[in-house]
């Protein structure tokens, strides 16, 4: 049996899954794979940033627009800069929010 490490991996809607993946390239992910059942069906698309991974389907019923996925980084700052945020401060850290060209909302904390 291979070890695996175990995870949760959000899915978020998307209506162009190469659009979105250029923005989250913007937040440091890269895209791992892609799947079509066949071609020019949707996109099922895994992008990472490091151990971290978030799923982007064109399938209209896997996930509702407006989702919510807080990421933990080690580079809010670098990411702000990125997007041209302010950093606030929270009791538990420091964080921006933004919003994917598809309305997802990522709260982006270090």
């Amino acid at each position: 049996m291979v070890a695996m490490n175990e995870q949760a991996v959000p899915i978020l809607r998307v209506a162009d899954a190469a659009l979105a993946v250029r923005w989250y390239e913007r937040l440091g992910f890269t895209q791992v794979w892609e799947h079509r059942f066949e071609p020019g069906f949707p996109a099922f698309v895994e992008v990472a940033r490091g151990a971290v991974s978030l799923f982007l389907s064109e399938h209209t019923g896997d996930a509702n627009p407006d989702t919510l996925v807080y990421l933990r980084v080690r580079d809010v700052d670098t990411i702000a800069t990125e997007f041209d945020v302010t950093v606030e401060e929270a009791p538990w850290g420091r964080e921006i929010e933004l919003s994917d060209p598809d309305g997802n909302r990522l709260r982006i904390g270090s």
